[in-house]
């Protein structure tokens, strides 16, 4: 018998070692089939544009053998597949060439300017789960009621209306009408030459230095851009998390909590919203993700140097090179954080584990 039981929890073993083996296995082809897929859509949408190389880095005054001497040196002059393999073996390695408009490597540029897209997002992302939850969960209790009935027209108006004219209006009242917040940019320039930033995430860089004056000049400066992104996020973080209430208030555990006489704000804040917080972990990370590259207009309004004003200034220049890097980058950081997600979303809840 005891033999029996042993056999049965070896089988038992091996199954699930295989079982964890075969999960990980197409994790790791998810992971390298869509990011050779980014990098084949980077390569072709790079030569597809009507726009050459050689020609941005020369000049279209240049003569027709500088030109030609130049596209040897890219090896534009190589077959297709093959240009398709060396941009594979350099975009690994981190090479994505130099820069036309700033002459450094591209990934130089991206180490200066992402940490201030990273930034920007943090504080939209933030502004989005501390407020979207809360109005999400109170639409869900309130369902059919006025309270229900703005939170939804104000997510809807946060899908419908365009960031960059809600930017603009948000410019004029707040800025140039009420002066409660600082102008476009990241730093005041009284700032930028006495004010040394380390790690790039300047608002970590100031309250580490005890920079107070610093620290309130660069908030004046990103509360309105935060803002506006943290609003797109409630929109969508506010919707997701009225789904997912609803779904749990309507279950049978809801009904034999209540039953049992516990207090409705204990059913709701510690039951039900804590099942629902593991399908609105992957919710805010997809939304954070969004907000790291869907943050190119907001950026461009506010003139704040992060990577998407990078990517339209070199997109403007014809520097498809930083175009592609910048594209490249955060193509890898939406897949990171998908990923991400969806392991935390396997790992916090158990019945997932088995798919």
């Amino acid at each position: 018998m005891a033999l029996l039981e042993t056999k049965t929890e070896a089988r038992r073993s091996g199954a699930g070692a295989s079982a964890l083996a075969m999960s990980l296995l197409r994790f790791l082809v998810t992971v390298v089939t869509t990011y050779l897929g980014l990098l084949a859509v980077t390569f072709f949408i790079g030569r597809v544009v009507p726009i050459d190389p050689a020609l941005a880095i020369v000049g279209d005054r240049a003569p027709m053998h500088v030109v030609e001497r130049v596209r040897e040196e890219l090896g534009l002059n190589l077959p297709l597949y093959q240009q398709f393999f060396i941009y594979i073996r350099q975009a690994l390695t981190g090479d994505f060439g130099t820069s036309v408009l700033t002459t450094n490597p591209v990934m130089t540029d991206i180490r200066r300017v992402f940490p201030a897209t990273i930034e920007l997002a943090t504080v939209g992302t933030l502004i989005g789960a501390f407020l979207g939850v809360p109005l999400g969960v109170l639409a869900a209790v309130k369902r059919g009621s006025i309270a229900d009935q703005i939170v939804r027209v104000t997510g809807l108006i946060g899908y419908s209306v365009p960031i960059f004219w809600l930017g603009l209006l948000a410019l004029v009242f707040f800025y140039a009408k009420l002066n409660w917040v600082a102008y476009p940019g990241r730093v005041d320039i009284l700032y930028e030459y006495s004010f040394t930033p380390v790690t790039g995430f300047f608002l970590l860089d100031a309250a580490w230095q005890r920079q107070w004056d610093v620290l309130w000049d660069l908030f004046r400066h990103i509360i309105l851009p935060g803002a506006l992104l943290g609003y797109f996020s409630l929109a969508y973080i506010s919707r997701m998390t009225r789904s997912f209430m609803l779904n749990e208030l309507s279950q049978e555990y809801i009904v034999a909590a209540r039953a049992k006489g516990l207090s409705e704000t204990r059913i709701i804040w510690f039951h039900a919203l804590r099942n629902a917080a593991v399908p609105l972990i992957t919710v805010i990370a997809l939304s954070y993700a969004g907000l790291l590259e869907g943050s190119v207009l907001t950026e461009t309004i506010f003139s704040w140097p992060g990577l998407g004003l990078y990517i339209t200034n070199s997109l403007q220049n014809a520097d498809m090179n930083a175009v592609l890097g910048g594209t490249m980058i955060i193509g890898a950081v939406f897949i990171a954080i998908n990923l991400l997600s969806d392991i935390l979303y396997r790992t916090l809840d158990p019945r997932t584990r088995s798919r």
